[in-house]
């Protein structure tokens, strides 16, 4: 099975406590083949600086591959190598420095699946990805194609 882009996405989900709508949400982009879960992991930023792994069985590794990827594993405050690292420590992400105190996340780790038809078309002329970057929602406001939501 070919396998698509992979990006580590990590997201606010507005709360203390985890409610289900965003794992609804990838559960059904998945159903349609859009994106496939690889992992998951929610993690609370509290106050004092500590992260907190919360229990999510969305996905067989249960948060491993994520902690491992961002620097999560093996720390309590998501700021240090995972015990026993690779010399490749600078290609580890440590997300702790992305997320606010006193905020929720959960981190997935997503497979593009919609990504793999055109990444196809582009190799079989010989071309390829040359960029890529996600366009925050301000901007798109900044250049009209959205509308502010305050």
């Amino acid at each position: 099975m070919a396998t698509g882009p992979v990006q580590l996405l990590v997201v606010d989900v507005g709360g203390a406590e985890p409610t289900g709508e965003v794992l609804a949400e990838l559960e059904r982009l998945a159903e349609h083949d859009i994106v496939r879960l690889l992992d998951l992991m929610v993690v609370r930023h509290h106050g004092d600086g500590q992260m907190e792994a919360l229990e999510v069985s969305a996905t067989p590794d249960g948060g491993a591959k994520v902690a491992v990827l961002t620097g999560l594993h093996g720390s309590d405050d998501g700021g240090g190598p995972p015990p026993g690292a690779s010399e490749q420590e600078e290609d580890i992400w440590y997300v702790a420095d992305a997320i606010p105190p006193g905020t929720t996340v959960a981190i997935a780790l997503l497979e593009h699946r919609w990504a793999i038809g055109l990444r196809d078309a582009l190799q079989a002329r010989g071309g390829s990805l040359l960029a890529e970057a996600w366009v925050h929602p301000l901007d798109l406001v900044a250049v009209g194609l959205a509308e502010s939501e305050a």
